[in-house]
């Protein structure tokens, strides 16, 4: 039975803990974004304003696109450390 190299392991933690960073980034920025504050005819942030640009499409959220994300990093550190137990 061949054993997989260490390096996998360290690739699926990292690409693991990148999603889940990422994801609850996006959750945050889904759940707490508010809309920019005007303050008389003065904006209170310019860079604050909401984007047209979606994250992923019209119908996925980032709140929800940050959980997926979440999920798949939960899973990627689920495969990770069972190869890693495999190996040992």
């Amino acid at each position: 039975m061949s054993r997989p190299p260490a390096r996998r392991v360290t690739v699926l933690y990292s690409v693991s803990a990148t999603c889940a960073v990422i994801g609850a980034l996006l959750w945050v920025r889904g759940r707490f974004g508010s809309p920019p504050r005007v303050y008389a005819d003065h904006l209170a942030a310019d860079r604050y304003t909401t984007s047209a640009w979606p994250v992923w499409s019209r119908s996925v959220t980032p709140d929800r696109l940050g959980l997926y994300l979440v999920a798949l990093a939960v899973g990627l550190a689920a495969v990770a450390w069972l190869l890693s137990v495999r190996r040992g």
